[in-house]
């Protein structure tokens, strides 16, 4: 097997992990704009029924419907916050996984461009060895015609 050959299977191989790669970082980017919704929903909803409630103060409001809405709002923003901090942990996954991506990437293309050198290489060494070839039948050819005519 020529060295262009093996470099080739390993390429493919690396290729193919980097193919993966893209796919699993494609996965966790999906993860993380759901969860960036999911959060911006929470936010929304919150100023919403904050919103709703400054209104309803106008108006007057009871202690217990105060002590509910509060309640209520730290729940929220509970909620918040962990959706938050899961977001965070899927923003540093996305990091991980495009560094991985970015490796993998760097070293098929390295393997690439040395695969496509040993072909030009094993190219320019099979022109190289069928113009000797050519040269020497051609140089056969000449003595058998020189020492034919002699002959005559």
């Amino acid at each position: 097997m020529k060295k262009s050959q093996r470099i080739k299977t390993i390429v493919d191989i690396k290729a193919n992990q980097e193919k993966n790669a893209l796919e699993v970082l494609g996965a966790v980017q999906r993860k993380h704009q759901g969860m960036q919704a999911q959060v911006e929903g929470l936010r929304n909803y919150r100023r919403e029924y904050q919103d709703r409630f400054e209104q309803l103060g106008v108006k007057g409001v009871n202690v217990a419907q105060l002590l509910e809405f509060r309640s209520f709002i730290d729940k929220l923003d509970k909620a918040i916050m962990g959706q938050e901090k899961m977001l965070d942990s899927i923003e540093a996954e996305v990091v991980a996984k495009r560094k991985i991506w970015e490796e993998l990437h760097h070293k098929t293309r390295s393997l690439q461009k040395v695969c496509d050198s040993a072909l030009k290489v094993e190219m320019k060494q099979e022109a190289k060895q069928e113009q000797q070839e050519q040269d020497e039948r051609a140089s056969r050819i000449g003595r058998n015609n020189s020492s034919g005519m002699g002959n005559a």
